[in-house]
């Protein structure tokens, strides 16, 4: 950066500087606040994963889903979720029917808190029959070794 010491003409090279404009827009802020931005998204994104609190049964044999199929997921108070929306029993043939409108293979994998009563899994498996499921998995957690059977 240079310093011009010389003495100014009477005000003819101080207007010229005064009317001289920046036709160029600094996005070093901007590329900032974005970057920020990016951060703050990429520490918050896994926090708003909230899933579904079941408590699942536990067994020896481990079981996940497939890629193929539907999770339906029943909680201890007999709220029966298809991915996050909440669905009435009454309905839940219907949105069956609809999920599986077209496919090939109808397979429905069940996960379901441990306290829920025998008889309403029942009522759900009717339904899925009477849906045209065809195959019908159970999940479970993966039983601890050092926990005996009951």
């Amino acid at each position: 950066m240079a310093l011009n010491v010389a003495p100014l003409a009477r005000g003819s090279s101080r207007r010229r500087s005064i009317g001289t404009s920046l036709s160029e827009i600094n996005v070093t802020p901007f590329v900032d606040v974005m970057l920020v931005l990016l951060v703050i998204f990429m520490v918050t994104a896994p926090l708003m994963q909230s899933g579904i609190g079941i408590n699942l049964p536990q067994a020896e044999s481990e079981s996940a889903p497939a890629d193929e199929g539907l999770t339906l997921t029943v909680t201890k108070d007999k709220f029966i979720h298809i991915g996050e929306t909440v669905v009435n029993i009454h309905l839940l043939e219907r949105r069956l029917n609809e999920y599986f409108y077209g496919k090939k293979k109808r397979i429905l994998f069940l996960q379901g808190d441990q306290d829920i009563p025998y008889g309403f899994i029942i009522d759900i498996l009717d339904i899925a029959k009477n849906a045209g499921v065809e195959v019908v998995g159970l999940i479970t957690e993966p039983e601890e070794k050092t926990a005996k059977r009951r």
